[in-house]
């Protein structure tokens, strides 16, 4: 029963992850073919960016780096027991390992990431009264997997250096 419900977990999980790279790869493509690229695209999208935390549903850039915190949390503690390379560094200095690692954080953000989609297509819609795909892709990012990225390593370091200094020999005999 408990494989199974782990399987069923990872199921999901993974499909939840693909379902964010899909609808994040439809969303640029979106982007792309309605409004192009252009040095002015490049400016109303930073400029918009730039403009919403200090707008209407501000919250959220303070509820998905918090998410993201979370599950950096979980996977950085399980790196530093299995005695693994934080995350960010084994991403950009191991090829061999890289598209698995990138994997294990998409699927550990995939629901991050698809809530930040839809609050962002909230977001637009209410006080934007337009819809910019790429930018919505832009801000989950954002909002979500770079947090992650940061405080997986982090995390990583600091439990590696909590099990050494805390971890207690058993009673020899």
């Amino acid at each position: 029963m408990a494989d199974r419900t782990v399987q069923a977990t990872s199921r999901s999980a993974r499909l939840i992850a693909w379902l964010a790279v899909a609808l994040m790869a439809i969303l640029i493509v979106m982007g792309i073919a309605w409004y192009g690229i252009s040095l002015d695209v490049e400016r109303r999208i930073w400029h918009n960016v730039v403009e919403r935390p200090s707008g209407p549903m501000a919250f959220r850039f303070l509820l998905q780096p918090a998410m993201a915190f979370l599950a950096a949390l979980h996977d950085g503690i399980n790196d530093a027991r299995l005695g693994r390379l934080p995350y960010f560094r084994t991403i950009l200095r191991d090829p061999m390992r890289r598209t698995q690692r990138i994997r294990e954080g998409f699927l550990s953000t995939g629901r991050i990431i698809l809530l930040g989609l839809g609050m962002d297509a909230i977001y637009q819609y209410r006080v934007l009264n337009t819809f910019f795909p790429g930018e919505m892709v832009l801000v989950a990012l954002l909002l979500a997997f770079v947090p992650y990225l940061l405080f997986r390593g982090l995390i990583t370091r600091i439990a590696r250096w909590w099990f050494l200094h805390h971890s207690h020999p058993g009673p020899t005999r």
